[in-house]
């Protein structure tokens, strides 16, 4: 029984396809548009689905899409009347596309599958039973409660319930306008950044601030119950009715206007990320402990944008009342496509799960298109491009040395990973014992801000030895610490740094992958999960001593993590990457010839 999920038109469109309850593809439809969070139909990434398996639409036993239109649509009418007249303005910008496309999703399916009208049957899932869905059905668990966090769906923007064998059942909601993802994303847009992009660098910011601002969100902004429930005061707040996501009292209230973009960032914005970081924490973890409470489960699973704050996930692993958690590597709206074809396959169709004890069913998240040699090859010689072609059992040794020698590389290998994290498909890696690769890597390699942190890819067996660490992270989905015996304590004059002055002091003897408070958010890397990435840091191991690599995405900033070789290709030309390796073909930027005709390639990618 082949199932196939969809997301779109609201943020990051994906496919997502299932056959027998395995899932089998998915992929963003960025990576083949090349335009970052596309929120088109996802035609492409629909068509990968199918070419994946050989298979055309008429196969498909059923197509599914990841929230109710008519609801959502029911959500804008109902606020756009409550805040009329102001509102008004927004919902004339929102009614054309609306009445075109939106409201009309099972005529777009059957219009726009392959080119080809599918008859069969479409099913509707509502938007957080989509995320709950792709949260347990994954899972290594039988029984879990769960946790979903994001902005707003149709009128929820959060939701907890239990998930047990082959049912999910959602018990609580707490609905628009009080959010959890739209109290940060409203940050995030105040302090300069893009929203539904840019939260992760507040996230990154935060450590550079103080709580500043805690007690004043507490106080003006939030009404926060102790099971984490909470209202907004929605005074300070402008994304029901304006084109902002905050109103002038939100200005006066923390110390002027937003931040422009692009601008320099100052201590202001560094204790606002801080401030809101702290919050966001306190809420999940007021969450999590009144689900254990309502449900008394063991296992906790989260998904939803939200669930993307690794910061947050990791002090709900150390402080929080559950033994075990597991997190969708997509959380956000792209693993929608993926919960509604898990949510009809078994909880509609009433199929029996299939569950391995400790071991998810997500296959590293590698679920997207993956190129042989041969195309490599190809591609490589249609350019006439110079490369070296080594054996398999050279390339890892090769690239080890590569990588002791202070070298910076493109890694493209295998299937593409879905979800917004590079997990050693489509990397950039380097060496992270060296004190110049954050500062060179992000400013020379991925053209974005100086402060943003990179991460580690450790071998699994040796993430104890280094990190305080509780649990697996093959996801990167958690922040831990790292542990006492490999920090490098600040002087006396050091510890006087405020802010951004922190950056280039080294903090540990892997400085590249070590945040400002001692922290990074970690990749345990397994043999069995994607066995070539294991075998290159091994091979770095052995040459060093140190079981870890700089790991972050194949791309520049605005620019969708890279999917073809000649996406890396152009990606590693624009960059000062000093080699590409493409399956068993390595390229190094001494002996190309520059792009031609790609002097403003920048201007391609709308900057997040």
């Amino acid at each position: 029984m082949y199932i196939l999920g969809i997301s779109a038109y609201f943020h990051d469109s994906a496919a997502a396809l299932i056959k027998d309850g395995k899932i089998v593809a998915a992929a963003q439809e960025e990576r083949f548009t090349r335009k970052k969070h596309d929120h088109t139909f996802p035609v492409n990434a629909i068509k990968y689905c199918l070419k994946h398996e050989n298979i055309t639409v008429s196969d498909i036993d059923c197509i599914t899409f990841y929230d109710k239109p008519l609801l959502k649509f029911e959500r804008i009418l109902e606020t756009s009347l409550a805040y009329a007249p102001k509102g008004l303005k927004t919902f004339l910008m929102a009614m054309p596309l609306w009445l075109k496309e939106k409201l009309w999703v099972a005529s777009q399916i059957r219009k726009n599958i392959a080119d080809l009208e599918y008859t069969g049957e479409i099913l509707f899932t509502e938007h957080h039973q989509s995320h709950a869905a792709s949260a347990f059905y994954p899972s290594p668990f039988k029984k879990a409660a769960f946790l979903t966090l994001d902005g707003v769906g149709e009128w929820a923007t959060n939701s907890f319930g239990v998930g047990y064998d082959n049912k999910i059942e959602i018990q609580q909601e707490l609905n628009f306008p009080h959010s959890l993802g739209l109290l940060y994303s409203a940050f995030t847009y105040f302090t300069g950044f893009k929203v539904n992009s840019g939260e992760y660098k507040v996230m990154g910011l935060a450590p550079y601030g103080e709580p500043k601002y805690v007690s004043t969100i507490y106080e003006h902004l939030i009404d926060l119950k102790d099971d984490g429930s909470f209202k907004l005061n929605m005074e300070y707040f402008d994304f029901c009715a304006g084109l902002k996501m905050t109103s002038s009292k939100f200005d006066e209230l923390f110390d002027g206007p937003p931040r422009v973009p692009e601008s320099e960032l100052t201590q202001r914005e560094m204790d606002l990320a801080r401030s809101v970081q702290e919050v966001t924490e306190e809420i999940m973890l007021r969450m999590a402990r009144n689900v254990k409470k309502e449900t008394g489960a063991d296992n906790l699973v989260l998904a939803g944008g939200v669930a993307l704050n690794c910061v947050g996930n990791g002090r709900l692993l150390r402080e929080g009342p559950f033994e075990n958690i597991w997190i969708q590597p997509a959380a956000g709206d792209a693993g929608g496509a993926l919960g509604s074809a898990l949510y009809a396959y078994y909880h509609c169709y009433d199929n029996k799960r299939q569950i391995t004890k400790g071991k998810d069913s997500q296959s590293g998240t590698y679920l997207g298109p993956e190129y042989s040699d041969k195309h490599i090859e190809q591609y490589l010689d249609i350019n006439q491009i110079e490369y070296q072609q080594v054996q398999s059992d050279e390339l890892c040794e090769i690239v080890g040395g590569l990588l002791a020698d202070g070298n910076i590389l493109g890694w493209f290998q295998g299937r593409m990973e879905f979800g917004p994290r590079a997990l050693g498909a489509r990397s950039i890696i380097g060496d992270p014992r060296s004190t110049e690769m954050q500062s060179v890597m992000n400013l020379k390699i991925k053209y974005r801000e100086s402060f943003r942190p990179f991460a580690p890819s450790i071998l699994a067996e040796h993430a104890s030895e280094y990190f305080q660490l509780e649990a697996d992270s093959p996801y990167m989905m958690f922040v831990a610490p790292i542990k006492e015996k490999f920090r490098i304590n600040m002087t006396d004059e050091q510890e006087k740094l405020f802010g951004i002055e922190k950056l280039n002091v080294p903090r540990s003897t892997i400085p590249a992958v070590t945040h400002v408070d001692y922290s990074a958010r970690i990749q345990t890397v397994h043999e069995d999960t994607n066995p070539l990435y294991y075998k290159m840091i091994q091979a770095f191991h052995k040459q060093t001593g140190c079981p870890i690599v700089i790991n972050t995405s194949f791309n520049v900033r605005g620019e969708p993590i890279v999917c073809s070789p000649e996406d890396a290709y152009r990606c590693f030309m624009r960059t000062e990457m000093d080699y590409l390796i493409m399956g068993n073909y390595i390229v190094a930027k001494n002996k190309q010839i520059p792009l031609l005709q790609d002097t403003n390639w920048m201007e391609e990618f709308e900057l997040d």
